[in-house]
């Protein structure tokens, strides 16, 4: 996805909109609107008391994998922790 295309919030799109494997574009917004949904407050409610320990930690081992590989520090500091 071009970077200078601006995103915004679409936390109403409907399921169907989230689609992979057609470009690289499509694949970008997807997963923005995936991650959206997964993070939705009335899901989690319900999800994050079912999982296991072995499931949090893998979970917050990938997706610190994928921030370690992909930002800097400064951009760790700022964007994710926020300092």
């Amino acid at each position: 996805m071009n970077n200078s295309k601006k995103r915004g919030p679409k936390k109403n799109a409907p399921p169907h909109a989230i689609v992979f494997g057609f470009d690289r574009g499509m694949d970008e917004e997807s997963l923005l609107l995936f991650l959206q949904r997964f993070t939705d407050k009335k899901l989690l409610d319900v999800l994050l008391p079912r999982l296991q320990n072995e499931d949090i930690f893998s979970t917050v081992d990938f997706l610190t994998a994928i921030m370690q590989k992909h930002l800097s520090d400064h951009e760790y500091h700022s964007l994710f922790l926020e300092e």
